[in-house]
């Protein structure tokens, strides 16, 4: 069995060389029905997005099939905006959403998270995010963006783990 508060998992983020995509493979202990309210409910997501030193302020979010989300994350007296509409919303199996960093308003990406049954409690989410251009797609990779979605998912590690 395996125990949740000690296992580790690596997050492969790939960028596509003959397409503006970038490829985020991750493991999570914890099946598709958690994984996928972590993502999908407000007050979870706010808890485990992003790095550890910001905090995020949800302003609305519906995560249904033609929702739309908006958050802003904070530190100190830094703020970034974000904002997006749910394309397509199938519970425990899949969310398509725009994404778009208020900062470079003319940059959204088209992001399809693919949520995984791996068995035995266990789940794989594919997230790919599809920009303009291969410039902007390194902008998005340059600015710290690993960082935050490696912390961001040991934190989604540690509240699903917390939630039994």
């Amino acid at each position: 069995m395996t125990n949740n508060a000690t296992t580790t998992h690596e997050t492969e983020i790939q960028v596509d060389p003959k397409v503006p995509l970038v490829r985020i493979t991750r493991e999570f202990d914890a099946p598709p029905a958690k994984v996928f309210r972590a993502h999908a409910d407000a007050d979870l997501f706010a808890k485990w997005c992003g790095p550890r030193d910001l905090e995020n302020r949800i302003d609305h979010f519906d995560c249904t099939t033609g929702g739309s989300w908006r958050y802003v994350a904070v530190r100190g007296d830094e703020e970034y905006g974000f904002h997006g509409s749910f394309h397509e919303v199938r519970e425990n199996e899949l969310i398509v959403q725009t994404f778009c960093f208020e900062g470079m308003p003319d940059g959204v990406a088209l992001e399809k998270l693919v949520f995984e049954d791996l068995g035995d409690g266990r789940t794989r989410l594919v997230a790919t995010s599809l920009v303009d251009s291969f410039e902007d797609r390194d902008a998005f990779v340059s600015s710290g963006m690993e960082s935050g979605v490696v912390e961001g998912y040991e934190q989604l590690d540690e509240l699903l783990a917390s939630q039994g």
